[in-house]
């Protein structure tokens, strides 16, 4: 490729092609300028030479099919465009009048989730045409419907969104540091010494025995649902399941044995010996991250439930020796995005400062913490009884611009409609089962208990709308805050002492691991400051790119330490 000045916006396509790779030189509008073929042993090294020379936005299939081989070579990248998880937003967007149109060979391939219903369904793509040729198609597709989202608010998501793509790579390859000792040291403390093949630690086999004296059956199987109800229902305990909700309604002495059994087995089951043997391995857990893996644009989980990570293991989680953590975390962030989606300055002054709950208190609104928490929960996510249905109706008075975004969110669910996060990522139309029990609740002679399901249906979407703009919007947030953290700690230097766990981040601060609204770094700790003032940079420079001077606080409660505990 010729070098061009370095004031232009360069853009190349890197695309695995029929007899190697393929990468493009594109012009603003995505027209070809020049071609280059590369075999699989050239291609990291002629990466790394043009993200040296002239950082173009690279635009690739995905991530997931790319980036591997590139950071196995050493070589990190700079800026993407990925064009799997961009044709996910661009299909869908209801932002402008004439969005992607669907493709199958567009639909992502990811394994399937364990933490939350993925976004697309597995497809096989018929590779009938040429892959190059298909992806340059693709890209100028998306290219013009990029530019016709007028406002640059889908540019900056599908940014965003190419950018987590990257991290979410990285952050496998770098791994998050775990000690091995510490766990085994918890796991025996909590649940007993670790037991032989086949057997429970020596807690669980004393809580078991309790729970069978207590029901007067020496041999129940307390693994098998039936038979542990039929032995509850026969002292007394009449329950449907043993939820803890369920049990935690009765008063009988076998309640809190069964309680605390229920819990060592989820952590043994969970986060016990065998899943420290399969997902830690030299002193790193590396999750599996499926970007955008839930309909709200939040990322989901393909092994290891890196988004049910246990509290009680995260002192597990040490830096290496020289290094340090740097962790934080957002208070109350759908809150917030919710006062800045609605330009609700009442709500905005409720949020200046760590705990919008108390300041929602000190509006009038509500009289205690625990009444604002359920109130400006139920608000998000429709709630109609209980405490939360009672407290609602308060901040309508309140915080009107706010309820308003909320309840128009959710009338458009009930009819039907789609509604839209701040940046534009379009909520799925109900089913078409969904959509025949609300035409057929119209007819005259409809059946009264087939008019009152329709109705419940409505409901229930209209409260699945209702929260998809808030928590897509606070999703949007936190990738801007990725990208952004990403972009600081490339600019810090080396680290004087190696992570050599860490692959090509071996002396390189950076991200590894994210939650919703919590990130943890690995960082020298020699740059603990530095990492520290760019996690507060790009939260700031997040909040100023989605509602600009609107004064919306989204403080940080952030903290270095050799531990993730808390």
């Amino acid at each position: 490729m010729t070098r061009k000045p370095s004031t232009e916006r360069r853009v190349a396509l890197l695309a695995v092609g029929r007899d190697g790779y393929a990468a493009i030189e594109l012009d603003a509008d995505g027209s070809e300028l020049s071609r280059v073929g590369l075999s699989a042993v050239e291609m990291p090294g002629w990466v790394a030479d043009q993200e040296r020379r002239n950082a173009p936005r690279w635009v690739i299939r995905s991530a997931r099919d790319i980036y591997p081989a590139l950071l196995d070579a050493g070589v990190i990248i700079g800026r993407s465009h990925d064009l799997v998880l961009c044709h996910a937003i661009l299909r869908d967007t209801d932002k402008v009048a004439r969005p992607l149109a669907p493709s199958a060979s567009w639909v992502r391939r990811d394994v399937a989730v364990d933490e939350a219903p993925a976004l697309f369904d597995v497809a096989d793509h018929d590779d009938a045409g040429d892959p190059v040729d298909e992806a340059l198609d693709q890209y100028r597709e998306q290219r013009r419907v990029l530019r016709d989202g007028k406002d640059g608010r889908l540019t900056l998501l599908t940014a965003a969104e190419s950018a987590g793509g990257l991290i979410a790579e990285e952050m496998r390859v770098a791994g998050l540091p775990w000690n091995e000792a510490v766990h085994d040291e918890i796991l025996t403390e909590m649940l007993g010494a670790r037991p032989i093949a086949g057997g429970l630690p020596s807690r669980m086999v004393s809580q078991a025995d309790r729970i069978r004296s207590i029901l007067s059956d020496p041999h129940l199987n307390l693994e098998s649902q039936p038979k542990l109800l039929r032995a509850l229902h026969r002292v007394g305990v009449q329950v449907e399941s043993t939820s803890r909700w369920e049990l935690a309604q009765h008063s009988h002495a076998v309640v809190e044995p069964l309680l605390a059994y229920k819990k060592l087995s989820r952590l043994l089951s969970a986060n016990g010996w065998a899943w420290l043997s399969e997902w830690v391995h030299d002193g790193r857990f590396r999750p599996i991250y499926i970007t955008g893996g839930v309909v709200t644009g939040r990322w989901a989980s393909a092994g290891g439930g890196a988004l049910q990570l246990p509290r009680n293991l995260r002192a597990a989680v040490r830096a290496d020796e020289g290094w340090t953590l740097v962790v934080a975390d957002v208070a109350q962030l759908e809150p917030r995005m919710l006062a800045g989606m609605a330009g609700d300055r009442a709500m905005a002054r409720a949020a200046q400062g760590r705990d919008l709950y108390a300041g929602v208190v000190e509006s009038g609104a509500v009289a205690t913490r625990e009444e604002a928490k359920y109130a400006v929960l139920g608000a998000m996510y429709g709630a109609t009884t209980g405490d939360s249905g009672r407290l609602v109706p308060r901040l309508r008075k309140v915080y009107p611009r706010a309820m308003a975004l909320v309840d128009k969110a959710a009338r458009f669910g009930e009819d039907g409609g789609v509604v839209s996060t701040w940046l534009g990522r379009s909520s799925p139309r109900p089913s078409t089962e969904w959509q025949a029990l609300q035409a057929a609740a119209t007819d005259a002679d409809a059946d009264p208990a087939a008019v009152a399901l329709a109705r419940r249906r409505a409901r229930d979407w209209g409260r699945f709308t209702r929260n998809f703009v808030v928590q897509g919007t606070a999703a949007e947030w936190s990738l801007i805050w990725l990208a952004e953290i990403r972009h600081r700690l490339q600019a810090l230097p080396d680290a004087e002492r190696p992570a050599t766990a860490s692959g090509v981040f071996r002396s390189r601060p950076h991200l590894a691991f994210f939650l919703h609204d919590e990130v943890i770094l690995h960082v020298p700790a020699e740059q603990a400051d530095a990492a520290a003032a760019a996690v507060r940079e790009a939260a700031a420079v997040a909040t100023r790119r989605l509602f600009g001077d609107f004064p919306i606080d989204v403080p940080l409660d952030l903290r270095i330490a050799e531990s993730a505990e808390k």
